[in-house]
């Protein structure tokens, strides 16, 4: 037994500096997203400010006058399967197509976001116990500086790993929001371009 449990301790001790260099990697992604994010932020205000209202009031004689307000780039995936919609003669199947592949691109871009919020505090959690183990043993034994060490490394993992998380957790709820919005313009302009084909 006493054998087993030196193999099980070694083996959690092993994982403690690939556990810290993993969670370096997703803090770093994660703030590489705040980044990506507020760029992403910025560009849908832009866009919902200018078409929002003509979206609202789309009928059979404001197509193109909606055509004519979308952005010279396609600078978000809203405005690059809006203008697809808009230039591709309407039909109910290409428009579920259409609509059906912009959530599978939506989903694809909340990804990471949602590998943040849950591999955050699983890898914070795991570095704090594997970090606790020594700091218990210093505690035990005297070795009063061993442990304090220990110690700065089991709350710097909690706190890494919770800031990953928050990153995760607020991006994903906002990017499901408005990918929401957008499946549903979408879906609206689609009736409208489809009831005037019929």
């Amino acid at each position: 037994m006493e054998i087993i449990s030196k193999v099980l301790f070694w083996v959690a001790n092993s994982l403690l500096i690939p556990d810290i260099i993993i969670l370096l990697c997703l803090f770093a992604r994660g703030l590489l997203l705040v980044g990506s994010f507020y760029n992403q932020y910025m560009t849908k205000r832009k866009n919902d400010k200018v078409l929002n209202d003509q979206i609202k009031r789309l009928n059979l004689s404001s197509v193109d006058e909606l055509k004519s307000l979308l952005p010279q780039n396609d600078n978000s995936l809203f405005i690059k399967y809006l203008r697809d919609l808009l230039t591709t003669p309407a039909s109910d199947a290409y428009s579920d197509y259409l609509i059906s592949n912009f959530e599978n691109e939506a989903e694809k871009d909340a990804s990471l976001s949602k590998l943040l919020a849950k591999m955050g505090p699983v890898l914070g959690l795991i570095g704090t116990l594997i970090a606790m183990s020594p700091a218990l043993v210093g505690l035990s034994t005297g070795d009063i500086a061993g442990m304090a060490y220990n110690m700065q490394v089991v709350f710097a993992t909690t706190v890494v790993g919770l800031v990953v998380s928050a990153i995760g957790l607020v991006t994903l709820q906002f990017k499901q929001r408005w990918y929401a919005k957008d499946v549903n313009n979408l879906d609206y302009v689609s009736r409208v371009l489809t009831q005037k084909e019929g």
